[in-house]
């Protein structure tokens, strides 16, 4: 059940962080308002506070794991909401990261 809730967090943080930038952008570079702007600096406050919450108490170790999933996740955003298309080398480079994810936080350590 660790992995499981771990993995959630990882989801949610970055629903969070990747949201909270997006709003950002939008509210700058699509000059949609300092409302967006705003929403954006909550969710990416609420990125870091979920990030707190992983069951392993190694902060380096989790940022770093979740760059690997932040990068998967911004191609995957890009997908849904922009309507991005990632060539096979986008899916290859997010692929290696995914797996990079699992080696840092889930392998056995003695």
């Amino acid at each position: 059940m660790t992995i499981a809730r771990s993995l959630l967090l990882f989801a949610l943080a970055a629903v969070a962080e990747i949201g909270g930038a997006w709003l950002v952008w939008q509210g700058v570079r699509e000059q949609r308002g300092l409302v967006w702007i705003g929403a954006g600096v909550v969710a990416l406050g609420v990125y870091g506070f979920v990030a707190t919450l992983q069951p392993d108490a190694n902060f380096g170790r989790i940022l770093a794991a979740y760059g690997g999933v932040f990068v998967a996740g911004s191609l995957a955003w890009g997908m849904v909401v922009d309507g991005f298309r990632p060539d096979r080398w986008d899916v290859v480079g997010a692929s290696i990261c995914l797996v990079g994810v699992l080696v840092i936080m889930y392998a056995p350590r003695g």
